[in-house]
């Protein structure tokens, strides 16, 4: 299981650079995100956390199956939100009333931590690019990358 452990720790750390990657494009190039981009940094938590929690103890497989098959599914969730997030959400003038701007707002992670969850910019306003490539095409590859190792790791567990 140390491989499986390996992975987890990989997924961990790609989870929480991602969010960092996210609070420097905002605090340091000033690109101010919607209700979508806060949306994905909560998945991207859920998923480090969850990957972190995974490695400490002794790992049991059934703890380790079912915590990875969570990991895949919220994945899987954060592909679906970017894809929705660039093709549907990135055309409009608002996010208001959307899955996510509801969840941000009515779970009050929006004013209990404004620094990480804030919402500062309409989706349309927020379609910022790296290298030539919207941040939304980024985000849906990093979850997709997390859903493969996630995948990898669950594979790998004996029964």
């Amino acid at each position: 299981m140390q491989l499986e452990i390996k992975i987890l720790r990989l997924i961990s750390i790609l989870s929480f650079s991602s969010v960092a990657f996210a609070l420097i494009s905002q605090y340091v190039y000033d690109m101010q995100p919607c209700a979508w981009c806060v949306f994905q940094r909560l998945l991207y938590l859920i998923i480090g956390i969850t990957a972190l929690l995974l490695t400490l103890g002794q790992p049991k497989r059934i703890r380790l199956s079912v915590g990875i098959a969570g990991i895949i599914a919220i994945a899987i969730a954060g592909v679906m939100s970017a894809v929705y997030q660039e093709k549907v959400a990135a055309h409009t003038f608002s996010c208001a009333q959307t899955i996510a701007d509801q969840l941000m707002t009515k779970s009050g992670l929006d004013e209990a931590v404004p620094w990480l969850f804030g919402i500062y910019a309409s989706c349309m306003e927020a379609r910022v690019t790296l290298l030539g490539i919207e941040y939304a095409w980024w985000s849906m590859a990093m979850f997709s990358i997390l859903g493969v190792l996630g995948t990898i790791a669950l594979l790998r567990i004996r029964p």
